[in-house]
């Protein structure tokens, strides 16, 4: 379906099932699409930084845009990931997203090579070129290893290379700048992937967010969508800070043994297997499982916040 301009709302990234044998869980991703749907979001993306989409095969990546896609049936648009290092692969994965029939795609800046800002701002032009879908920046620093300045992505939004940015940067100043400076374009998005600061973000008029612990609790996000969108700010504010508590279990993977993506990743799909929303909280190879005493402790989260 077309993708609304702007894009608004809450829009998960929605974390992908693995069996034991770490194949896509086909059934247990249905039951969590319908999880996100029943919690009202706005739309969905795959194949991101939470769908574990760096660690998936690229049968396993079309697989999850397939059954995404089919199953939602145009209920909501469907964004996918077509991240990868240079800009052929990266079209290779949006014509397989696109034929699959994501609604849009999501890309980070290049990666492993070493890249000047001219070639970033080359590198959407050519896929922009290319697309047959909206495409949209995807700022990941931490991921990739390079910043999508401001003024990149002004100059991108300017030619109308890019429909919208995801900014998982945690810089809320640069953000800002994008904000601002995308305001005679009304039909650019500006999506925030901190779910610490979304009624901040929102504050600031960014018109949505991509919460990987919406997975969890997607009706808590879309209820504090709703709370900013209606200047209802001391309850957004209450609703963001339960938020906050639950994001913690987060931190329950012992660092000693594990690195923080296995110990996030880990505890949503702990969560969600605790919650009887996906049958197995396997984690893509070579992250590290958390311990039957760390799953315990993602429990505790859950109860607290009265989701289990």
């Amino acid at each position: 379906m077309p993708v609304p301009t702007p894009l608004t709302g809450v829009v998960p990234p929605v974390c992908t099932p693995l069996t034991p044998a770490r194949e896509v869980d086909v059934p247990s991703l249905i039951r969590l699409l319908d999880h996100l749907l029943t919690g009202g979001v706005d739309a969905l993306f795959v194949l991101g930084t939470t769908s574990e989409a760096a660690y998936l095969t690229d049968a396993q990546r079309r697989l999850v845009v397939e059954t995404a896609t089919a199953h939602v049936a145009g209920a909501v648009p469907v964004l996918a990931g077509a991240i990868d290092m240079t800009t052929p692969r990266v079209l290779d994965h949006i014509r397989s997203a696109t034929t699959a029939g994501a609604d849009a795609v999501v890309v980070t800046a290049p990666f492993y090579t070493s890249t000047h800002p001219a070639e970033i701002a080359r590198h959407y032009r050519l896929l922009a070129a290319e697309s047959p879908v909206p495409v949209y920046a995807y700022d990941l620093p931490a991921g990739v290893h390079t910043k999508l300045g401001a003024d990149l992505i002004l100059e991108l939004a300017g030619e109308g290379v890019i429909a919208g940015l995801k900014d998982s940067s945690g810089d809320l100043a640069n953000f800002r700048n994008v904000i601002t400076g995308t305001r005679s374009r009304p039909e650019f998005t500006t999506l925030t992937g901190s779910e610490l600061t979304i009624d901040a973000a929102l504050a600031m008029g960014a018109h949505g967010s991509v919460p990987g612990l919406a997975n969890i609790d997607p009706a808590g996000y879309v209820r504090l969508d709703r709370l900013c969108r209606a200047g209802d700010w001391d309850r957004a504010r209450a609703e963001q800070e339960r938020l906050c508590a639950l994001f913690a279990m987060v931190t329950v993977g012992t660092p000693t043994r594990m690195g923080g993506s296995s110990s996030a990743l880990g505890a949503f799909k702990a969560a969600l297997q605790l919650r009887g929303i996906i049958a197995c909280g396997a984690t893509a190879e070579p992250q590290v499982p958390l311990s039957d005493a760390e799953i315990e402790q993602v429990g505790k989260y859950l109860a607290a916040a009265g989701l289990l």
